[in-house]
């Protein structure tokens, strides 16, 4: 949740990347440590991906930078105190969830299901893509599952995910996490902390 009286940082991200896992995690704490809002920005990594050419992501593409990626994701999960299970399937399809994320991006329960979703991906190697994994989520938490599910899969909403991808082309995006203090941009987990101070400072010297 945002309001106008704090600075605001847009979160760029997609449930199919591994780094935004990180971030999913810990950037509501993180954000109230700074008294900064976070507008949640979910995309589809994948269509931006194939604009550069890619038929999947570098980390599969690229068998020692991916090597390397999953060594890096393990030691970054100690560091946060985070569970890691390496996917089976990577990068795991989630149009769906993605779609969830749209009807909730301004909802009280955006921040939860997100982690929840993450975790099912990346500590315990679900699917979850499928409507009934999403159903079930939902459902646990308390949500009018099949009212949010129908939302999620309109047309309509559809074509705002479609619109989400590509304004996050326009605006330079090109991996996930991406943060954005204004036009100033950060790109990857371990960036967040500088985005957050970035925003913070800014709105504290009158420029955000």
């Amino acid at each position: 949740m945002t309001s106008p009286t704090r600075p605001t940082l847009d979160f760029w991200f997609d449930f199919g990347s591994n780094y935004s896992y990180l971030s999913v995690m810990r950037i509501e704490e993180e954000a109230a440590r700074h008294g900064v809002g976070i507008r949640w920005q979910p995309f589809l990594l994948g269509p931006i991906f194939r604009s550069f050419g890619w038929e999947s992501s570098p980390f599969v593409l690229q068998k020692e930078k991916g090597d390397y990626t999953w060594k890096d994701m393990a030691r970054q999960c100690r560091k946060y105190g985070l569970p890691w299970r390496q996917p089976t399937r990577f990068p795991r399809p989630a149009v769906l969830p993605l779609r969830i994320a749209l009807v909730g991006a301004t909802q009280p329960w955006m921040g939860e299901f997100c982690r929840r979703t993450m975790a099912m991906n990346f500590a315990e190697d679900r699917d979850i893509d499928s409507p009934q994994a999403m159903h079930d989520l939902l459902a646990d938490l308390g949500l009018p599952a099949h009212r949010i599910i129908e939302e999620a899969i309109s047309d309509a909403n559809k074509l705002r995910l479609r619109r989400q991808t590509e304004t996050a082309t326009e605006k330079g995006i090109f991996g996930a996490p991406t943060f954005l203090a204004g036009d100033e941009m950060f790109w990857g987990n371990d960036r967040l902390d500088e985005a957050l101070a970035f925003c913070q400072a800014a709105a504290g010297s009158g420029a955000a």
